[in-house]
């Protein structure tokens, strides 16, 4: 069986329950936790899948050797909030419910680049979010979380549809130039209404 038939019978059959599961546990656990903008949960699709799951390195060796058990984003979820004081403590807040196998802030190289911004998570999934008449080799033991402002949201977004897509040209370097450019507004945004948001707050 093929890679894709393997997680398109696991995607069918498991994974779509699960997040589904998933995002009412997040709805509930976070209901009273102020100024969370959405909170969502999807299996990653097939073709993204295979594609991650076919990855090669720079020289030419295979990624993955097992890559149903190693791609740890089979569930995502997205929490995506106002202001960058918040991401933090709904990571806390999250982390009382969830075992973390991984957790880290994505920032660029160094304080002269601008680029991707976000908290991630790699989260051990609960015995409650899965039936128990699910066959075992076909549920995954982890998901990935991220939580984002709303501009490291909408940046990702854009930048992934602009720079990401199978079968385009990679970007120029104006190009990216120009995607930094836009990274670095959103971070002087956040850090704005962040600023804002704390002497509103007394803080």
């Amino acid at each position: 069986m093929t890679i894709e038939a393997e997680y398109r019978a696991r995607y069918d059959t498991t994974l779509f329950p699960i997040a589904t599961k998933l995002e009412a546990l997040l709805q509930d656990i976070l209901s009273g936790q102020a100024r969370i903008d959405r909170i969502s949960t999807r299996p990653k699709s097939v073709d993204r899948f295979v594609g991650k799951a076919n990855a090669v390195t720079k020289d030419g060796k295979r990624k993955y050797d097992d890559p149903l058990h190693q791609i740890q984003d089979q569930i995502g979820a997205r929490i995506i909030t106002f202001y960058k004081d918040d991401v933090h403590r709904i990571s806390g807040e999250v982390q009382r419910y969830f075992h973390a196998i991984e957790s880290k802030d994505m920032l660029p190289e160094n304080e002269w680049e601008f680029g991707y911004f976000g908290n991630h998570h790699v989260l051990m999934l609960l015995p409650d979010l899965v039936d128990p008449h699910f066959d075992n080799n076909l549920v995954p033991y982890c998901f990935e979380l991220q939580i984002k402002t709303l501009f490291q949201h909408a940046w990702s977004e854009a930048n992934h549809d602009l720079g990401y897509k199978p079968g385009q040209q990679p970007l120029q370097s104006d190009e990216l130039r120009q995607l930094a450019f836009t990274s670095a507004q959103a971070w002087g945004a956040d850090r704005v209404f962040n600023d804002l948001f704390l002497k509103r707050e007394g803080r």
